[in-house]
């Protein structure tokens, strides 16, 4: 089948969302919006802190929220980047609040704003403890009841169109690389089907299913970094993977780990071992509140120096009642462990969170490949640098959908869609049998990436994953030629893919630098 649509969307968090609701807006053409599993399991709704905005302009300024991130950063991040997201970020809270998002106020009517590691001022903006969620809710209700935007829920992305489908040889010094739109893996019918469009979107979210334990769903595959790679499109920044310092301990649940969130170290939580022994004053004067990866490093280095398997958060010095209002979800899910964190400590542990690189994007979200932006978790726009601050993620999003959708509609008028694209062609191949191989891959990609790609790295753990995952790479490059094209092989390609790009970027990384640590190039007096 072949569908043609003006915007095509690929990802449907809160990124891929505010970007067709935007362009909707303008009713300037067909939008279609391609989610891989339902709309309510996006990324997006996994998100428990908040939204970063300089709201209180009474004590809060534009220049204190830049320079925090700047700092987080560790001062890679693009300057004009920064300023863009923190200097619209105000006018875009108002647009998630005009399409429905409820953020916590206190009893004057303000927004009700916490802390977070690495701000120096209450400036996150919430919804109890599921703020993702809510903003996902708001955002599924307005795309739902939009007429202009067609949503394809489990419909699986497989690759980008672009000149090579049409014969010609593309390389990554080729110029003025087009998307063309996408072919996709319809669930029903198993065939993949190719969707033309004018403007491409990618809004995939992140990687962090590349790892063993992850805050992130099984989804979140990096789907979207991988498909531009393989289409010659420039990625930067893939180095720089978050590790979240407090996912919930509970032997398991690895895919996603339970978050809890940094607010709660805002809201006074104290990390501890399980003696009841603090310990960040030896790694940080802002002690709980050092930005995540100073922080994971640390817990990381007390459980290897303690044999441990997770350290302890503390908030039983804090009102019950207040720590039952501010993070209900976080309690609920700690009784039903056996955990009331009224009165015992929460154990965590770090796990693969974030990742601050991604497709290489302009101020416009504009990707190296012509016609196609990238917005999200998957673009690398150069706000987070080596290390991404707090609630600066949602923000970013709902920031870059504005800018790409302005630029897009500004320009739309100039494509037109491509009707020499082929159609997929799976001649040859067969339905495949063998899913064990997939199945005990992705396992090997998690245990790899775990192990020696992960929040202390060497020399020796990146080249001897480099080497694994070459040989995956080969194995199953030869398998995805064999079988028809299905989400789970689709879905591993991927992993291989992303993880390759991370093991590269930081084998060419000879320094420690915000979220990547050497233990080759020592940066901090604590690791000598």
């Amino acid at each position: 089948m072949i569908y043609k649509y003006d915007f095509l969307i690929i990802g449907a968090g809160v990124a891929g969302m505010s970007y067709a609701l935007k362009v909707a807006r303008a009713h300037k053409g067909k939008i279609c919006l391609i989610c891989k599993t339902s709309l309510d399991e996006a990324n997006t709704s996994f998100a428990q802190g908040g939204v970063a905005s300089v709201t209180n302009m009474k004590v809060d300024t534009f220049e204190k929220h830049i320079e925090d991130t700047m700092v987080a950063g560790d001062f890679i991040s693009d300057r004009a980047a920064v300023e863009q997201v923190v200097r619209n970020a105000p006018e875009q809270i108002k647009e998630l609040v005009n399409w429905g998002v409820k953020f916590d106020r206190d009893q004057t009517g303000a927004f009700d704003l916490h802390r977070e590691g690495g701000h120096s001022e209450f400036r996150i903006l919430h919804h109890a403890d599921d703020t993702g969620a809510e903003i996902q809710r708001g955002l599924m209700e307005a795309v739902r009841n939009n007429p202009f935007i067609a949503v394809k829920e489990n419909h699986f992305a497989v690759e980008i169109i672009t000149q090579h489908h049409l014969g010609v040889e593309v390389t990554r010094r080729t110029p003025d690389i087009e998307c063309f739109g996408a072919y996709v893996l319809n669930p029903k019918s198993q065939k993949v089907d190719t969707y033309l469009s004018k403007v491409t979107v990618m809004s995939t979210g992140g990687c962090g299913a590349v790892y063993q334990t992850t805050t992130n769903p099984v989804v979140a595959t990096g789907d979207g970094v991988a498909m531009v790679y393989r289409a010659k499109g420039t990625v930067a920044d893939m180095e720089f993977v978050q590790f979240h310092p407090t996912a919930l301990y509970h032997r398991g649940e690895t895919h996603p780990a339970f978050l809890i969130t940094e607010a709660m170290r805002g809201y006074g939580g104290i990390l501890r071992l399980p003696n009841g022994e603090s310990f960040m004053e030896k790694y940080d004067e802002r002690l709980s509140l050092a930005p995540r990866d100073i922080v994971a490093r640390a817990i990381d280095k007390e459980m290897k120096k303690h044999g441990i398997d997770h350290v302890c958060l503390d908030v039983t010095h804090k009102d019950p009642n207040e720590t039952r209002r501010h993070f209900p979800n976080i309690f609920h899910k700690c009784i039903t462990i056996g955990i009331d964190i009224t009165k015992e400590y929460i154990p965590v542990r770090p796990a693969a969170h974030y990742m601050c690189g991604g497709i290489k994007v302009d101020l416009d979200g504009c990707s190296s490949i012509k016609r196609l932006y990238a917005v999200g978790e998957c673009s690398c726009t150069g706000l987070h640098g080596g290390n991404r601050l707090a609630s600066n993620s949602l923000i970013e999003a709902v920031v870059y959908a504005d800018t790409a959708a302005r630029h897009s509609l500004e320009h739309i008028d100039e494509y037109d869609f491509n009707s020499a694209v082929p159609e997929w062609n799976d001649d040859g191949t067969m339905t495949n049998e063998e899913k064990v191989l997939i199945t005990q891959s992705v396992k090997e990609v998690g245990e790899i990436m775990s192990n020696y790609v992960g929040i202390v790295r060497s020399d020796l753990r990146l080249h001897r994953a480099w080497n694994r995952l070459d040989l995956l790479y080969e194995e199953t490059e030869a398998l995805f030629k064999r079988v028809k094209a299905s989400k789970d092989i689709c879905e591993l390609r991927n992993m291989i893919n992303v993880g390759y790009l991370i093991t590269r970027w930081a084998i060419e990384r000879k320094e420690c630098r915000g979220l990547h640590f050497t233990t080759d190039y020592p940066a901090h007096a604590y690791d000598k």
